[in-house]
């Protein structure tokens, strides 16, 4: 038995991994109107993506449950303590993350979200779960918020934010990565620059394509 597969948490996926399937972000006018080459061109953009996610505030832009269950077991299995998410929007991958860390004996996760709306949508969900108290969100800019206060070794990263600045946020975690650390990239083929970072020989990582979207890196000692 596990906390994941155990109530509270186990129903509470249940229901909201339900009422993401009972909606998508497509529905929205401003992506429905968009062409596939309009959204591959905002998803890489560096500047453009905030007004556009802050239109999609009431989606929950969840990761799909296999990839849920995927980062339970990766964080189960490096024996995670000290995970760092970027972008929680309404916490499904922070209930998978911070399950394991229960499961591991505990520790912290410190995701972050700038559309205050998800991040009140992610506490009322973790304390639903009853993992609140694991859980750190801090509100605002990714790229100031994850700047500071970090722990001294981070064990596990999942970048599932705004995937133009994965190798960004990377830069500010890549210090505090423990030799065998694992980093879970979502859609991360949307970020050119991060893919080329990881898969570059001798670039300091270990990296291959898992799945439909995901790109599973682990640094090197």
């Amino acid at each position: 038995m596990t906390t994941l597969t155990t109530s509270p948490v186990a129903p509470l996926l249940d229901r909201l991994f339900a009422e993401a399937a009972a909606t998508s972000p497509m529905d929205h006018p401003a992506a429905a109107a968009m062409t596939a080459e309009d959204l591959a061109r905002l998803m890489r953009s560096k500047t453009d993506y905030r007004d556009f996610y802050g239109q999609l505030k009431d989606f929950p832009l969840a990761v799909s449950r296999d990839t849920g269950v995927l980062l339970y077991i990766l964080a189960r299995g490096a024996g995670a303590r000290a995970i760092v998410e970027f972008g929680t929007s309404f916490g499904l991958s922070t209930l998978h993350l911070a399950a394991a860390v229960r499961d591991n004996g505990g520790g912290v996760v410190i995701t972050s979200e700038f559309e205050p709306s998800k991040a009140a949508r992610a506490r009322q969900n973790l304390a639903a779960g009853g993992l609140a108290d694991l859980v750190e969100i801090r509100e605002g800019d990714a790229l100031q918020t994850l700047g500071v206060d970090l722990p001294e070794t981070i064990d596990l990263v999942l970048l599932d934010g705004a995937k133009a600045l994965y190798s960004d946020i990377l830069d500010l975690l890549e210090s505090r990565l423990r030799p065998g650390a694992l980093i879970v990239a979502d859609n991360a083929d949307y970020c050119p620059e991060y893919m080329e970072r990881v898969r570059a020989p001798g670039g300091g990582y270990l990296s291959v394509p898992f799945a439909e979207d995901v790109e599973l890196s682990m640094r090197l000692g």
